[in-house]
């Protein structure tokens, strides 16, 4: 089968979406696929793009079996709402020549992973022309996202937006998307349940399930030895809110043997940064991303693990770092309201995470001091991981969910 991934994000980007992409394209071309991804150059989280990588030309190289095709885009040091439409709006520009090329190649399934819409007419229009299956994945609902987290707030605009989006969404043939809130959210905007397929963010669950505590790792970290270690690791954006664990450090400040460490890059890093020197906080330590190998071993160190939202994002982000959590057996602590995704995870799971409300300091602090009460790996979370989150099942079932689809098209 020939398959093309679209996409804005892929491989070598450590966090988020990248990350899953480049996973999905190298399985799916071990299993006898010729697998082809037009994408950008890696620049997340840290808004620039990686070194050794064109800025402003087109590159194809083969990599891990795949043919990947990076396409120049702009990428904003501050991104703001208007950047971030001209930053996603330049790469949908810059791709659709590399993408209409595949004419000749006929695809058999185009896959087009969202973020971003602003490339769904392209990957539509080469699905027609040579008659290719349509998949659109849903990482995130980024329609949703702006408007929850008030990047936009015009109510006209907003409903032409949502318009837009559930029209764009129903011309595909089938939906996937990464969570159970998330299918609700899809079928919520009209797309029938026969389209949707569920594909969550899986785990390389024998990468992590024999992590172990590393004092060695720490101390290159800059972390003192003895410390009860709160992590956060992953992007630092806004839609994380992370302004609330820089306001429980504050309140924490006095308790001696808990420290906060902020592993990752993001957009909203250095002003986050000014206000821990600002506040003179000494129990905050940010450090860079670790190397993927080493991810284990960082967060099996953790002895309480910070997934933080804002309300406005629940459901409309998955955060992907909870897969790893739950295989390495930490304890979580996850800011979210009871009847998004992750709360009735949490609630039909007793014991997978401590769930606090969203944008509640106290709730935060209580949250941390019942994660840390606990002791050993959290073998709830490890079952959880080996029965829902393992990555060949995840895959397999995909892959069979494209095979039905081409075989009843073609039968």
């Amino acid at each position: 089968m020939k398959i093309l991934l679209y996409g804005i994000n892929y491989s070598p980007e450590l966090t988020g979406i990248g990350k899953y992409t480049g996973e999905m394209a190298v399985w799916l071309a071990q299993q006898g696929n010729i697998v082809k991804v037009i994408t950008a150059p890696p620049y997340y989280p840290e808004w620039q793009i990686k070194a050794g990588y064109k800025k402003s030309t087109y590159s194809t190289v083969i990599e891990n079996g795949v043919s990947v095709t990076r396409c120049p885009l702009f990428v904003p040091k501050q991104p703001t709402t208007i950047k971030r439409l001209l930053h996603l709006g330049s790469f949908a520009l810059s791709s659709s020549f590399p993408l209409l090329s595949q004419l000749s190649w006929k695809p058999d399934v185009v896959i087009l992973v969202a973020p971003t819409l602003f490339c769904s007419l392209s990957a539509l229009l080469l699905g027609k022309l040579t008659q290719a299956h349509t998949v659109i994945h849903i990482q995130d609902f980024e329609v949703d996202a702006m408007f929850g987290l008030g990047l936009a707030r015009n109510n006209m605009f907003q409903s032409l937006a949502f318009y837009i989006e559930s029209s764009i969404l129903n011309s595909f043939e089938k939906v996937s998307t990464i969570s159970p809130g998330m299918l609700k959210r899809a079928e919520a905007k009209g797309i029938s349940k026969e389209k949707l397929i569920f594909l969550p963010n899986w785990s390389e669950i024998e990468h992590f399930q024999n992590a172990t505590h590393s004092n060695e790792l720490l101390e290159s970290l800059k972390i003192p030895i003895g410390k009860k270690i709160i992590l956060y690791s992953g992007n630092i954006g806004e839609k994380q809110g992370l302004e609330i664990v820089i306001n429980a450090a504050k309140v924490m400040k006095n308790n001696d043997d808990r420290i906060f460490l902020i592993v990752g890059e993001g957009a909203d890093k250095a002003r986050l940064v000014k206000q821990v020197k600002d506040a003179n906080l000494s129990n905050i330590i940010f450090a860079p991303l670790v190397p993927y190998e080493k991810l284990p071993t960082l967060l099996a160190s953790a002895d309480c693990h910070l997934v933080i939202q804002k309300r406005g994002a629940a459901d409309a982000v998955l955060p992907s770092k909870l897969t790893n959590i739950f295989a390495v057996g930490g304890y979580a602590v996850i800011t979210a309201d009871q009847d998004t995704s992750l709360g009735i995870l949490c609630k039909e799971h007793p014991g997978i995470a401590v769930r606090v409300e969203p944008e509640s300091i106290s709730a935060l602090i209580e949250g941390i001091e019942n994660a840390l009460s606990y002791s050993g790996k959290n073998k709830i979370a490890i079952s959880y991981a080996k029965l829902f989150l393992d990555k060949q099942k995840i895959l397999n079932r995909f892959m069979n969910e494209l095979l039905k689809q081409i075989t009843n098209y073609t039968s």
